[in-house]
């Protein structure tokens, strides 16, 4: 397209150059001409040649001047159309020329689009989510010297079938950072640690930025590990340490919008506004798709140092409260299990056409949630429903039990946006939602007992 458009301004250019030369032509032989009018008229002998000769030059004038603006006007409509295509078929990302040897911005990418050619997918290994905790649970222990309790071991799990954005919040030392780190052991593909900073505020801090002096993209080790997810088949773990040193709704706003689409295919995350020729295989008009075998797991301090956690994020991810250290135990050595993705998804909905939300749970929760409405004008939404649904047969097929589930998403999903609503409103209702809560679910939710419990107390104080 460059091309036409220079040969129809090279066509206006070389017309116009030619129209001046006429013109000057012409004003010289007509001031000759007129001179030879000049002796014509005042002499008394006609001569006819010079007449003829006259009117002969300006008709050629005439003709060559009206050829050239028909063609000027011409090669001026053929623009204005090229134009317009122009505009009608604009790319949405301009495609830069690049040399053979010129150096490449992406240097780390367009490394693992070459080792991709020699990647094994893993094997499948035959276990069962329940199983799987329990292996997890030993292989910690065994192992590494790292301790937990079933019961987190189990909400972990199932939290990772809800979404793609689990935070894991208490107190320091509680062993936070260890957990995310021991389950990458476990499955055989190691977890990557990224140290959030507090002045973080954008993407670009997470995934990196283009030099424009150096002519090279700043890669991160985020983004090679996302590159490299969406080549590879296993599950892989990106802990974002101490997340709420900065805020989360600003350095992740954009992961949480994308992470919200129900169609992984659209989640496309923007690194560059412009495409080269030797950009990496995987990058899709300068995007990045987000890898649907990647988890981010937050770890969360709740003090003076850190900033409070927003509800968008909150309603987005799945909270699992450490609070306190588990008893060592006696644990043999367990083999790692490297399982592929597509096995995960496998048991995940298994476990989901089996261990499906009872009807009775759901009309328990149905008139818990009336209540909170009419009490507290508080409700949780659609999002929150569909989470507690994918979030209890999983937790089932893990070994632990619907009612249990169903305390895990109350506590952490509902309740806690008590916290947001006026303490004097609260505190005048709380009794009342205590005694509804141990009658509905028949003193089985001992961790929204506990909330609410220490809730009273601080009222009471």
């Amino acid at each position: 397209m460059d091309k036409k458009r220079k040969k129809i301004f090279s066509r206006i250019l070389i017309l116009s150059i030619v129209a001046i030369i006429i013109g000057v032509f012409a004003c010289f032989a007509m001031f000759n001409a007129s001179e030879g009018l000049q002796q014509y008229f005042s002499s008394s002998l006609v001569n006819s040649e010079s007449v003829y000769l006259m009117l002969a030059l300006c008709a050629f004038v005439a003709v060559s001047l009206t050829l050239l603006i028909f063609s000027s006007f011409r090669a001026s409509q053929e623009l204005r159309h090229e134009m317009r295509k122009m505009q009608k078929a604009k790319p949405d990302r301009k495609i830069k020329q690049t040399k053979k040897n010129e150096t490449r911005r992406f240097a780390m990418l367009n490394t693992i689009d070459k080792q991709a050619q020699s990647y094994k997918k893993p094997s499948v290994q035959e276990i069962n989510l329940e199983q799987l905790c329990i292996s997890f649970r030993d292989y910690a222990a065994g192992n590494l010297g790292l301790y937990y309790d079933i019961s987190d071991i189990r909400r972990f799990i199932a939290g990772m079938s809800v979404t793609r954005l689990i935070l894991l919040q208490g107190m320091s030392g509680t062993g936070k950072t260890s957990l995310a780190y021991a389950m990458g052991h476990f499955i055989e593909n190691d977890s990557v640690v990224i140290p959030i900073q507090p002045m973080w505020k954008e993407r670009s801090d997470m995934i990196g930025y283009f030099n424009e002096f150096t002519k090279k993209f700043n890669e991160t080790t985020l983004l090679r590990k996302m590159y490299e997810a969406l080549y590879h088949e296993e599950i892989y773990i990106t802990i974002l340490d101490e997340a709420n040193i900065s805020r989360i709704e600003y350095y992740f706003a954009e992961f949480l919008s994308l992470l919200e689409l129900p169609e992984v295919n659209e989640r496309y995350l923007d690194v560059v506004s412009d495409v080269w020729e030797n950009d990496p295989v995987l990058l899709k008009d300068g995007k990045i798709k987000l890898p649907p075998n990647m988890w981010f797991v937050g770890t969360a301090n709740n003090d003076d140092s850190t900033f409070a956690i927003s509800d968008k994020v909150y309603d987005r991810a799945m909270v699992i409260n450490l609070d306190k250290r588990c008893v060592p135990f006696d644990a043999q050595p367990r083999k790692p299990v490297r399982m592929p993705y597509s096995q995960w998804c496998v048991l995940i909905d298994d476990a989901k056409r089996k261990y499906a939300l009872s009807r009775e749970a759901e009309e328990k929760i149905k008139t818990f949630d009336a209540f909170l409405v009419e009490k507290f004008r508080l409700t949780f939404g659609n999002r929150i429903m569909k989470q507690i649904r994918d979030y209890v047969p999983v937790m089932i097929a893990c070994g632990g039990t619907e009612k249990e589930a169903i305390d895990d998403m109350l506590s952490r999903k509902v309740l806690r946006k008590l916290e947001q609503q006026n303490p004097v409103h609260v505190k005048m209702y709380i009794a009342e939602l205590i005694s509804f809560t141990e009658n509905v679910f028949e003193d089985k939710t001992p961790i929204c007992l506990d909330y609410l419990k220490q809730f009273e107390e601080k009222f009471n104080l």
